[in-house]
């Protein structure tokens, strides 16, 4: 389900990330292609919430620190623990490739931490990136951590969509491919969702949350060090077992 209205608010805020400077009605109507009475009632709705101001008289509208404040709070409500932030920072050092950190999201996987790589070609990503569970390492590294019956939940709501040639397009190759992944001790993917992108992910369970960690890059540096990165990423979680939450038995290595 796609509800318009939240989704403008949303782009809404993107734009002015992007932008920096306040912007006037027409020029966010223009910039984004929406209907001038439909940029004025959402602005205006905005402005009257607290969410919206004018820095200067008909200068435009730019955002007050409300969102700040706001998103400050659900963070500190239910922040990341700052070993994890560590654990992935030190991955990505030793590996040089990008290391992200997953939740689930419906059938998505979703980006809450990323560490980008400082190669030139890289693999580029940002927080609040989302790609489906079937078909990346990371989300089916967050798939194992369920049990049989919530997987059939979440199977039921996927489409199954073929973004390559080697994406998985059904429950069975999925099942099989778990499978797989627990004899192994990880989770792998092959330009299943992005050309060019290999990736090798972990289960990183915190609490009662259901993470995975995943290191990403290109085909051609990756592909052939899926093992080599695997061990990186279990000696990391090791190093953190005193702070992290005790391993889950699906897919940790041994």
């Amino acid at each position: 389900m796609h509800v318009k209205q939240a989704a403008n608010v949303l782009e809404l805020l993107e734009y002015f990330s992007r932008r920096k400077r306040p912007a006037t009605l027409a020029e966010i109507s223009d910039d984004l292609g929406w209907p001038r009475s439909s940029t004025f009632n959402l602005v205006g709705t905005l402005a009257d919430k607290g969410f919206l101001y004018e820095p200067r008289i008909r200068g435009g509208y730019y955002p007050t620190p409300r969102w700040l404040t706001l998103a400050q709070a659900v963070a500190d409500a239910e922040p990341l623990p700052e070993a994890v932030l560590l654990l992935a920072s030190e991955i990505a050092e030793e590996s040089g490739e990008t290391t992200v950190v997953a939740a689930p999201a419906g059938t998505y996987a979703i980006f809450i931490h990323v560490e980008v790589s400082k190669h030139a070609i890289r693999y580029f990503t940002q927080v609040g990136d989302r790609i489906p569970l079937y078909a990346s390492s990371v989300g089916r590294a967050i798939l194992a951590q369920y049990d049989a019956e919530e997987r059939q939940a979440l199977y039921r709501r996927m489409q199954f969509e073929r973004f390559s040639e080697t994406t998985l397009t059904s429950i069975d190759a999925l099942e099989a491919e778990l499978r797989r992944a627990e004899e192994r001790g990880y989770h792998q993917s092959n330009a299943e969702f992005q050309p060019d992108l290999a990736g090798v992910s972990l289960p990183l369970p915190v609490g009662p949350r259901r993470l995975s960690i995943v290191v990403a890059g290109p085909v051609s540096r990756c592909l052939g060090r899926r093992s080599q990165i695997a061990d990186i990423i279990r000696r990391g979680i090791r190093r953190f077992d005193d702070t992290l939450a005790p391993a889950s038995p699906a897919v940790q290595g041994k």
